[in-house]
């Protein structure tokens, strides 16, 4: 009798660690797929932002530059326009999203301006982001 319960004892104890290290690598490969579609997005986004920017230099050289105004100004993105020439603050996230989306311009000169697109988000790992840069110049005075 004594040893057929310790044999139902070390069988749970076997079937709750296999049930944890289940749970462990569920909870994992959710929070990585998570992160994955985040990055994904946040890189698609940035990419959408890029492309914005340049329809808006083919649109107006004068009107783009002077947006850009001087070297460090920044506009948060959540929508694509002009409308927010500050930093985003936790509450402009992209439409269903937890992104949020800046450009800072920098180096701003007659025929040149460059854009540092940002895209970042929190979860439970902690802040990420995803950046990319482009320079943008009035290629209609060549």
């Amino acid at each position: 009798m004594g040893q057929s319960l310790f044999e139902v004892i070390v069988a749970i104890g076997v079937i709750a660690a296999v049930i944890v290290g289940v749970v462990v690598l569920a909870t994992n490969s959710i929070r990585n797929t998570t992160f994955t579609r985040n990055n994904s997005l946040a890189t698609r986004y940035a990419q959408e932002a890029i492309e914005w920017l340049r329809g808006e230099r083919d649109a107006d050289w004068a009107t783009f530059r002077a947006n850009a105004g001087v070297s460090g100004n920044k506009y948060c993105l959540d929508a694509l326009n002009w409308t927010k020439p500050q930093a985003c603050n936790a509450t402009e996230v992209i439409s269903d999203t937890i992104l949020t989306r800046s450009v800072t311009f920098s180096n701003i000169l007659a025929t040149q301006v460059n854009a540092n697109v940002t895209v970042s988000w929190n979860d439970s790992q902690g802040a990420h982001q995803v950046a990319t840069s482009t320079v943008y110049t009035d290629w209609r005075s060549r």
